[in-house]
């Protein structure tokens, strides 16, 4: 089985699908609630895990309800949840959804306990590196912590992977540590300082993604697919069309899927068109985790 260790954050999700996103100061009613869990380094764990390979979490919960029902739920996919740190010192995460009729979502996240996860916890954990195939990094944990995952990934001979979501107000330092960078459109364009609208800007904007300093950038573009550019030249993996009802977790359905792939030794363009299966299956389920394709989904739509 692939190894895929995850190095990010572990929440609980509290979603209302409206009719259509709030204006500022505006209360829109008439929605629904879903309870779930999430988080971008548990979504990623989970999407890895369902897509068929063996997983381990490095992240950090709170001593409440909330935290011991994550741990329990990852345990039950399967995951390795022996270095899920559980502080006292806060609460587990917690992420407030809205999304609209099309699919599209607002996101407010309270980061809590993920803050906790310290670059001494991550040195802790050096048997998961030096097992792991590929390492996942995300940036709902401190960027310290991150930079170390991959340092570490970069010392025990794994690939890595970095989802620079949420991009950071300031500078982002780690982007060389990266073989594998996966800015969606506005990470991307924030990134670079360049405008990114579409496909026609992809190339120009991975070009300056690998110019400071990841091997491989690949970006994420919605329903437009996915453009990537690395040493062995560029590519453009087209989007399955579906029809979206939540987009809430498809970049991690991505990572993960991508994580999977390139532990597989897929090339470039296999694990980007098996990563943009898993992203459109998981905009067509209400949710984060619950969403997350296994493979027989994914394998199914990329027969079809």
């Amino acid at each position: 089985m692939p190894r895929v260790l995850v190095v990010g954050s572990a929440n609980v999700d509290v979603t209302v699908a409206l009719p259509r996103l709030p204006q500022p100061g505006e209360t829109v009613t008439d929605g629904t609630l879903l309870v779930a869990h999430g988080g971008k380094g548990a979504n990623q764990a989970v999407a890895a895990r369902r897509l068929g390979a063996e997983v381990r979490l490095i992240g950090c919960v709170g001593d409440d309800a909330s935290g011991r029902e994550v741990r329990q739920a990852l345990d039950g996919e399967g995951i390795g949840v022996d270095a899920l740190l559980t502080t006292a010192a806060a609460a587990t995460g917690t992420a407030l959804i809205v999304v609209d009729a099309e699919g599209r979502n607002q996101i407010a996240v309270a980061p809590g306990a993920n803050r906790a996860l310290t670059p001494a916890h991550i040195d802790r954990r050096q048997a998961d590196f030096a097992w792991a195939e590929v390492v996942v990094a995300s940036l709902e944990v401190p960027l310290a912590s991150a930079r170390h995952a991959l340092a570490c990934a970069r010392r025990h001979g794994a690939l890595t992977i970095l989802n620079p979501a949420p991009l950071p107000e300031g500078r982002l330092d780690c982007l060389d540590l990266a073989d594998y960078a996966t800015p969606n459109e506005g990470e991307a364009a924030r990134l670079t300082g360049l405008t990114l609208t579409g496909l026609e800007d992809a190339a120009e904007v991975a070009a300056a993604v690998r110019a400071r300093g990841a091997v491989h950038a690949v970006l994420t573009l919605g329903a437009a697919g996915a453009f990537a550019d690395g040493p062995g030249g560029r590519l453009h993996a087209p989007g399955f069309p579906v029809t979206a009802i939540d987009t809430t977790g498809a970049g991690d359905a991505f990572n993960g899927a991508l994580a999977v792939a390139l532990a597989r030794g897929g090339r470039l363009a296999e694990a980007v068109r098996f990563a943009n299966a898993a992203a459109a299956l998981a905009c067509t389920r209400r949710g984060a985790q619950p969403s997350m394709p296994s493979r027989a989904d994914v394998e199914g739509l990329l027969a079809g």
